[in-house]
Parts: structure tokens; C-alpha cells; sequence
């Protein structure tokens, strides 16, 4: 019998089992026709005159170590479109090229946070924020959302959790799970609050350029008094459809990026060579194919929730991102529990909002990352096992 060598393992490391994703995949992989309403992978490909860039750059050597922070012309192709989207000026010194932007979060974490210090992070939220604050040895404060600000931040919750041991707040926006996003008069109240109590300030945006109705971003480093203590992260995998190329990155004041950029450095010398150029095709090209798969998600965005509420589910206002945040527990069941019996009875795979740190089982994230069609039939597939769960439920 195999020696089980769990104990051996650091103390840092918190999650010793498989993860619910990993599990749940494996379940898939024994099912047929399974309709993928779980992962945050655009179904979409990346746009032609990206792999194209790809291709040529590979054909013209591009197959070595490049510059340590990234390629110089896509630092200032990644400058020029921050300001272009009302972020704040960046010199293409101030950014850091990275193999995804998760890759962005474990080094932003390790070179800020001490053991003890305490990072802020919305809940639900991503959870790999989670998972870095952890390796560094730092403790997690979850700031709990509800449906009564659509999952979305309050300068007043924020307050509410500042002790003297906080150092650092992190922005999701447009936030994932849920899908919502945080108005711009809220973020300037926050961001007044983060001045107010000396915090550093990680804004996600990578879902930026995926907003719906009159919704938008406001970049945070661009604010009065912000620069200096914002660390702006994004990447081009949602928007570009580019996941599999890995190519995230982040940008910050010169007094922080030099010795973060090192610690990238120690992990990965540089992105693949290959990636970077197609990411500066895509930031330098044209730009209809990143309106042109907005509009598609907000296609399917309308279908779904319509879907949804067809079939007395609520859910949060998905304002961004492409994801809608559903309240199962309508049905009687745990939302864990649902996804199970969704996949292995109606062979829809989705993820329970405790994935993302929920601190209720009630809510499941579901993916516009399939076509209409696919959603319309995840819907029909879901109409029997509701009304199943639901019966067998009802009170007697």
C-alpha cells in the first residue's frame, strides 16, 4: 500500500485534497454530451489576425527568452490601452508582463504581504486570491456581499473590516463570480477609504471590456491620490478569448514594480515569446472582435436568465463579466448538492458559489461561455430535475 505522505506537507498549504473542480470534472469525463456552463474559458476563438501574429512570429524566431518585464513594444501597447480606457498613465516600465493573470496575483502577494498581515477580499470572490494570501502566510478577511447591493462592495463594508493589520483591499470588477459591477461613485468611496487607512489596493480588471446595459469600469489607479497605491491586474484571456496563450499582466508605481517584477522573474524568466506577440496583435489590431464577442455574451446573457427565470430561480444582476450567479436553494437543496444532480442526472455542469468563497451554499455560478442553443437546451434539461428536487422537497 502506497505510503501516504500528506503530513510532509508544508503548513502553508491549506487545501490537501482534490479540488470540487477537479472532482467534478472527473464526473464529466464519464458523462456524454455534456453541456459546460462552469468554467470561465470563452468557447470563442481567439480572433484570426491573433493566431496569424502567432504563427509569424514563431516562423521569425520568436522561440527565446524575451525581455524579463515583457516585450517593450507590448508594455506600451498595454500603456496606451489602459489610458485609452480612462485608467490612469502608466510608462511601460511601471508593467509587468506575466503568464496569466493568476500568476500575477501569487507574485503581487508574496511581495506584499508578511505573515499576518491581513488581506480584504469581496466574498464571493475569485478564489486564488484566497490560495496566495495563504502561501504568503497572510490571513484572509472576507467581506461578505448579498443580493441587497447585487454582490457588489460598500465603502461602509469595507470600513467595517479594516484593523490595524490591514494592508491590502482587493477590487474585483466586473466581479467573478457573480457577474456585477461596482458603480464608479462607489469606487471613489472606497478608494477614499483605502487613503483614509494607508491600504494597497489590487484592482482586478480583467473583465473590464465586458460590461452590459450603461454599465461601466472605473479604474481605480486613476483616481485622486491613487496611483501610488494601486496595483491595476489584467490580462487579455476574456476579452481576446486568448485563455490558453497566457498572457496577464500588471502595472503599478515604480517604488513597487522593480522588485516585484524579480520575483515574476524567479518564476518564469519571461512569457512565452510566442504569447506576447499575439498579444500585442491584439491590443495594436483592430478592435471590433472584442464588441463583436460582447455582444454575443450579452445575447446569451439575456437567454439565460430568461431560462432562469422560467423556472423560478432568481439570481443577481449580471452586469458584466460572463457569468449569472443563481440562487438554487429556491429549490430546497444545498447549491453543492444541486450541481452534483445537475451533472450526473441532467449532465449540466456548473459550480457551487463556495468555489468562490460564498459563505452560503445557495448560489451556483453558471457560464455564458456556450452558444445560444446550448444554453436554451441546459435550460430544458434543468425544467424535470427542478421540479423532481422541488417535489421531493415539498413540505408535507
Amino acid at each position: 500500500m502506497p505510503h501516504d505522505m500528506t503530513a510532509r506537507l508544508a503548513r502553508r498549504v491549506k487545501l490537501k485534497d482534490a479540488h470540487i473542480i477537479t472532482r467534478m470534472a472527473d464526473i464529466a469525463e464519464g458523462l456524454t454530451d455534456v453541456i459546460k456552463l462552469g468554467r470561465g474559458d470563452p468557447d470563442l476563438d481567439t480572433p484570426p489576425h491573433i493566431v496569424a501574429a502567432g504563427q509569424q512570429a514563431l516562423a521569425d524566431g520568436a522561440t527565446h527568452y524575451t525581455h524579463p518585464l515583457g516585450i517593450p513594444a507590448l508594455r506600451q501597447a498595454i500603456a496606451d490601452n489602459i489610458r485609452a480606457h480612462g485608467g490612469a498613465d502608466y510608462a511601460p516600465d511601471n508593467i509587468v508582463v506575466t503568464p496569466g493573470g493568476q500568476q500575477a496575483m501569487f507574485v503581487i502577494a508574496l511581495g506584499l504581504l508578511d505573515p499576518g498581515d491581513e488581506i480584504l477580499v469581496p466574498c464571493p470572490g475569485y478564489n486564488p486570491y484566497h490560495q496566495a494570501a495563504e502561501l504568503s502566510e497572510a490571513t484572509v478577511v472576507n467581506i461578505r456581499t448579498t443580493i441587497e447591493t447585487n454582490f457588489t462592495l460598500t465603502a461602509e463594508m469595507v470600513r467595517a473590516h479594516i484593523t490595524p493589520k490591514s494592508k491590502i483591499l482587493v477590487l474585483i470588477n466586473p466581479n467573478n463570480p457573480t457577474g456585477t459591477v461596482t458603480p464608479p461613485a462607489e469606487i471613489a468611496r472606497i478608494a477614499e477609504v483605502a487613503r483614509e487607512h494607508d491600504l494597497i489596493v489590487i484592482s482586478d480588471e480583467i473583465y473590464a471590456r465586458l460590461t452590459y446595459g450603461n454599465h461601466t469600469v472605473q479604474p481605480v489607479a486613476a483616481l485622486p491620490g491613487m496611483f501610488e497605491r494601486t496595483i491595476t491586474l489584467s490580462g487579455l484571456s476574456k476579452a481576446y478569448a486568448m485563455t490558453g496563450w497566457r498572457v496577464g499582466y500588471f502595472a503599478g508605481p515604480p517604488s513597487l514594480i522593480p522588485a516585484l517584477a524579480e520575483i515574476n522573474h524567479a518564476f518564469a524568466i519571461s512569457t512565452a515569446a510566442v504569447s506576447q506577440h499575439a498579444a500585442l496583435a491584439a491590443l495594436s489590431g483592430p478592435q471590433d472582435c472584442v464588441e463583436e464577442m460582447r455582444q454575443t455574451y450579452d445575447e446569451r446573457r439575456r437567454v439565460l436568465c430568461d431560462g432562469l427565470a422560467s423556472l423560478g430561480i432568481p439570481h443577481a444582476d449580471p452586469q458584466g463579466a460572463f457569468y449569472v450567479y443563481a440562487d438554487v436553494s429556491v429549490t430546497g437543496v444545498p447549491a453543492s448538492i444541486f450541481c452534483e444532480r445537475l451533472l450526473r442526472d441532467a449532465r449540466v455542469l456548473a459550480y457551487p458559489g463556495t468555489i468562490y468563497g460564498d459563505y452560503v451554499d445557495s448560489y451556483v455560478r453558471l457560464s455564458l461561455t456556450q452558444p445560444i442553443a446550448r444554453i436554451k437546451e441546459a435550460i430544458a434539461r434543468m425544467r424535470p430535475l427542478v421540479a423532481a428536487i422541488r417535489a421531493e422537497h415539498k413540505p408535507a
